[in-house]
């Protein structure tokens, strides 16, 4: 509004910061990331109000340090990663964990190197690739992010092959969709994992319907996942087959 005073994002990221009792190096690392997705012509986000920001970037991405394995976590991937969230943000408050933070477009990619740069992220690291090509993950994640970046049983079938047995895949998701639960499930079975209660998390004050979707990896991904790129999407796992036609059925068509 005009007139209004202008928002500080040392002191909102510092009160969000003591929320998830985070260094002062981190506090430092995260005010520079919410300015740099404000001010960066080119971050890959529309959101440019600081409160919004904060609460929808970096609030929405550290609500997942309530869960101990993402705490305990060693080695994270984000995929899909966009404007780094969430990965940037929990790799900024987990030091000791590394996180490749994976995606597929150059321009974004491009904004993601300035940001690790920028905000002295030295555990982050870019990696230009689509979710399902990227090989060099393959077994050994203790953690899989993804926030917006496609229908659940797509998601699990990018991720299941990454993350190694005990690994968690932790998806951001909004109000609940049991169609899209119900497919995720049959789908986890197929790939290896256990999908667990949508978890209820509230980012910020006033946020309803969030959810972390989390499914942990109980046994081995069989081979020929990830399907080549597009199948995950064009062919998702998990969805119920049409049901058949009886005869009669095929032959009141026919009459039509």
């Amino acid at each position: 509004m005009p007139g209004s005073a202008p928002v500080d994002p040392t002191g909102l990221v510092s009160a969000l910061a003591r929320r998830y009792d985070l260094p002062d190096r981190g506090t430092v690392q995260l005010v520079s990331l919410l300015r740099l997705l404000l001010s960066d012509p080119f971050a890959p986000t529309a959101v440019r109000d600081p409160l919004k920001a904060l609460n929808d970037h970096l609030a929405d991405a550290l609500v997942a340090l309530e869960l101990q394995p993402i705490r305990a976590a060693s080695s994270i991937a984000d995929l899909g990663t966009g404007p780094g969230i969430p990965g940037l943000p929990l790799a900024i408050a987990l030091p000791s964990a590394y996180v490749w933070l994976v995606e597929s477009s150059a321009r974004r990619c491009a904004f993601l190197r300035r940001a690790v740069a920028a905000c002295g992220v030295d555990n982050a690291v870019v990696v230009h690739s689509r979710a399902e090509s990227w090989r060099a993950g393959r077994c050994r994640l203790d953690v899989v992010t993804a926030r917006a970046l496609g229908p659940l049983a797509v998601v699990e079938e990018y991720a299941a092959p990454l993350l190694r047995i005990g690994g968690l895949l932790a998806v951001w998701r909004g109000r609940r969709d049991p169609d899209s639960e119900r497919s995720g499930a049959r789908a986890a079975v197929e790939l290896g994992l256990d999908l667990a209660e949508p978890k209820p998390v509230q980012p910020y004050e006033g946020a309803r319907h969030r959810h972390l979707q989390l499914a942990l990896k109980v046994k081995e991904t069989p081979a020929g996942f990830p399907r080549r790129e597009g199948l995950a999407r064009k062919r998702p796992l998990g969805e119920q087959p049409a049901p058949a036609r009886s005869r009669d059925q095929r032959s009141d068509r026919g009459r039509r």
